[in-house]
């Protein structure tokens, strides 16, 4: 179990890298991940098995007796909630505005069916390991996970009819179709269910199993997040690299990095129109910032495999949250260090002077004798 933490803690700080390797490797070398996306059990897909899988043993990382602390102060989670929902259905109107002029109509619909789905998913469960490990609240973290999750199929829908009303012809037709019954049961089958599962396993183990399992627990996400990222970019990619245009490469990228800085800001902003505390204000920006592209990209290939292009998308989504996230985690970190430094240095300062003051009082006193 040891050599299993290593191993999870070596691939947690690298995981970057082993995303960005996923896609290299997708794009030149997709025959397993294509292989892998014709293989299922009846209506069950091997991609809908690992999500679900995925999405297990993000249950099996809940503890539910964290969240007691949000009775106190439920309205940072109501209004993360909404903001989740809300600004990136504005971002992506705005887009819609601003890229009316661009040469290639085609190449916007793509970007905002792909937008789309990036918006409707819930916040990504590794929003809670960041969270955390940049001392945010962990039972605002944990309560924007779960009720994006569990509220999605309600909110997922809204946000791809309201997309659909911003898009034309056969992409309009597809997202409203998206947003229908069969969506509803996908996430209902594929994600809330296993997380339910996966919450209700960790009630019944013992402290000290659960504690054990920490490790292949985080190992087998971060694996089973890659294989996902590496087969569903295998539809893609190979395309986007055989004819590159880089144009739209460019702007796509651009967006999608856009969109995430501003959903970032938008966690930023509501704690500071709250006033809230740093815990709340870290919990937030990296819970708006972060959803969870892997049940995205697994419906947008299952659903919308005529327009591969619109995986794009959300593939850059996928590896700019991480890289984002990373920066806000450095920086907080820093300024974290940076203030406990000045503090420390600070009562240094003072102890210095009271001693120095004594000093002198202890020296008029003698020569005043």
């Amino acid at each position: 179990m040891n050599l299993l933490a290593k191993l999870s803690h070596f691939v947690h700080a690298r995981f970057i890298w082993l995303l960005m390797a996923s896609y290299v490797i997708a794009a030149f070398f997709p025959g397993v991940g294509l292989s892998v996306r014709s293989m299922s059990w009846g209506t069950v897909s091997l991609p809908m098995f690992l999500l679900g899988l995925l999405l297990f043993n993000a249950g099996m990382g809940v503890d539910l007796s964290a969240l007691k602390a949000l009775r106190h102060s439920p309205l940072s989670l109501v209004y993360g909630l909404l903001a989740n929902l809300l600004i990136p259905i504005a971002y992506i109107g705005i887009v819609m505005l601003t890229m009316q002029f661009w040469h290639n109509p085609d190449e916007v619909q793509n970007i905002l069916v792909g937008l789309a789905l990036v918006a409707s998913m819930p916040i990504a469960g590794s929003s809670t390991a960041w969270s955390q490990n940049a001392n945010g609240n962990l039972a605002l973290s944990l309560g924007l996970v779960l009720c994006s999750t569990f509220l999605s199929p309600l909110t997922t829908p809204i946000a791809l009819h309201s997309v659909g009303l911003m898009t034309t012809g056969d992409y309009s037709e597809d997202l409203h179709e998206l947003a229908g019954a069969a969506t509803g049961w996908f996430l209902l089958i594929s994600v809330i269910v296993p997380s339910l599962l996966g919450i209700a396993c960790r009630q019944m183990l013992e402290p000290q199993r659960i504690a054990a399992s920490k490790g292949a627990l985080k190992l087998g996400n971060s694996a089973i997040l890659l294989f996902l990222n590496y087969s569903n970019a295998s539809v893609s990619l190979p395309q986007a690299i055989a004819n590159p245009d880089l144009d739209f490469l460019a702007v796509t990228l651009a967006i999608t990095l856009l969109l995430c800085v501003v959903a970032f800001f938008a966690g930023w902003l509501i704690s500071r129109v709250r006033k809230s505390d740093r815990s709340d204000q870290t919990a937030l920006m990296f819970g708006l910032g972060m959803n969870n592209n892997g049940t995205g990209l697994v419906l947008a290939s299952m659903a919308l495999a005529d327009h591969p292009q619109v995986l794009l998308p959300i593939i850059f989504y996928n590896l700019v949250q991480h890289l984002v996230a990373g920066t806000v985690d450095y920086l907080m970190c820093r300024r974290s260090d940076e203030l406990e430094t000045e503090l420390v240095d600070s009562g240094a300062t003072h102890s210095a002077d009271t001693a120095s003051g004594v000093f002198r009082l202890q020296t008029q006193l003698w020569n005043s004798k």
